[in-house]
């Protein structure tokens, strides 16, 4: 599987950090990664850690040439996480104006795998507008909202709940969290 994971420079490095882990434990996945300006500069303030220096290569989110940004391209799906709302918005529209954008565009026009976890709080009905336009265009919207029923103890236990969701919908088995379970009587 051939997935390109996009970082922006919203909060919640921290849930990206946790699907690179989880993937660079994990045979079968080729990951691509791009990041933003603002996403280098939040990931070493909120995680202290140069994410270049945490997973490499970081492609460039205005270098035009990596092979994710054409439909002919064999990547599998995509997920932006986290996702600011400018972000959200410009894919929205279809303003492919960097690399993060135009790969967005690209897996939603070949009806790829598009995976959004918005990073903000409260949304305004511009986000919510925007998210409905994504999730008719075929993108799945998920929210980085952990769960608090698997009794997380760490902070990196409340992001794996939400990097498990993001996981599921890309089909990947993974188990960073215990499941809801009910006692049948």
């Amino acid at each position: 599987m051939k997935i390109i994971l996009a970082i922006t420079g919203a909060s919640g490095a921290i849930y990206s950090k946790q699907f690179i882990d989880f993937i660079k434990s994990t045979k079968g996945i080729d990951l691509s990664v791009v990041a933003s300006k603002n996403a280098l500069r939040i990931f070493r303030d909120e995680l202290e850690v140069d994410l270049r220096e945490y997973w490499s290569p970081i492609c460039d989110s205005h270098d035009f040439d990596v092979p994710f940004v054409s439909g002919s391209s064999p990547y599998d799906a995509m997920v932006i996480l986290p996702c600011s709302m400018g972000t959200l918005g410009r894919v929205a529209h279809g303003f492919s104006d960097d690399v993060i954008t135009r790969a967005a565009d690209v897996c939603l026009k070949e009806r790829k795998k598009l995976i959004i976890v918005p990073r903000e709080t409260p949304f305004n009905l511009i986000h919510i507008q925007n998210m409905l336009l994504l999730t008719q265009a075929g993108a799945t919207i998920l929210p980085a909202m952990p769960n608090f029923y698997s009794k997380p103890k760490t902070l990196e236990q409340v992001a794996d709940t939400v990097v498990s969701r993001v996981l599921d919908h890309l089909d990947i088995k993974n188990d960073l969290q215990e499941r809801w379970a009910t006692l049948s009587s």
